[in-house]
């Protein structure tokens, strides 16, 4: 797929939010979309999963299955659980015995069995996450297009969420997903899409700087500013972490036990 000279305005008058955006994803790829907030990030996503048409240019070679979900699940449906992930598959087309068994499978998959006949409304945010998320993937998705899939979920669901979207790129599907959580820390491999000022560009390695992650512990208050600082250096921030939820050291990288450069993140 690619976007080819994309523009994109909310108003006809208004100031583009994406200007002049080429680039392009394959199967079996994905790209991690980055930038501060406000910069374009969701509306990229948005034109990438087809919600939204641009100005100028034209996407091509969409996938003709697209998994979209939102940064925050549309809940105010009056829909429960159930009714309404069994009536999104049979709109991608499965008959309903199939839709039935794959409702049931991603219900029980996600946690979700509790809540199959529970309204939409009534849930949590994180809990209509989920169902965000299952939605999304009812049918293997030929691309899969994630905002913030990890905002309000549990731990559990936070780690199931890389494992998803292996299983996207082993059919031969692609990713796009935002995260400013640092989450996609467990997603070696992936392209980097930074948005700034309308325009998307991608980072490349230079492949000669071994890379290694330092934890940072600094009082809640300082947070922000400490998080500031330290990408005014220069230094990607990965994740912040609550001071409840237990550490979890990085996984080994094999590259690194190689001798190779592991793309998990820097700090200098």
């Amino acid at each position: 797929m690619r976007l080819e000279n994309v523009w994109l305005r909310y108003h006809r008058r208004g100031s583009w939010v994406l200007r002049d955006v080429d680039v392009r994803i394959g199967p079996g790829e994905v790209a991690v979309v980055l930038g501060r907030n406000g910069v374009g990030k969701s509306t990229l996503l948005q034109v990438a999963a087809g919600v939204l048409r641009p100005g100028r240019g034209r996407v091509i070679d969409r996938p003709a299955r697209v998994g979209w979900v939102p940064e925050r699940f549309p809940a105010d449906q009056p829909f429960t659980v159930a009714r309404y992930l069994t009536g999104m598959a049979r709109v991608a087309g499965l008959a309903r015995s199939a839709a039935d068994e794959t409702v049931t499978a991603w219900t029980d998959r996600l946690g979700l069995a509790a809540f199959r006949g529970v309204r939409l409304p009534e849930l949590s945010k994180g809990t209509a996450q989920k169902v965000g998320l299952a939605q999304a993937m009812l049918r293997p998705p030929g691309l899969l297009v994630l905002d913030e899939p990890w905002e309000g979920l549990d731990a559990a669901t936070r780690d199931l969420v890389p494992e998803l979207i292996d299983e996207v790129l082993a059919t031969g599907g692609a990713v796009l997903v935002s995260d400013h959580r640092g989450e996609t820390v467990r997603l070696p491999g992936a392209r980097r899409w930074t948005v700034a000022d309308g325009t998307v560009t991608e980072e490349t390695s230079s492949g000669d700087e071994a890379m290694a992650v330092v934890e940072v512990a600094v009082p809640a208050a300082r947070v922000a500013g400490a998080v500031a600082r330290l990408r005014a250096e220069g230094h990607q921030v990965l994740r912040v972490r609550p001071e409840a939820e237990p550490a979890r050291p990085p996984a080994p990288d094999p590259a690194a036990v190689d001798g190779g450069v592991p793309a998990v993140g820097e700090a200098r």
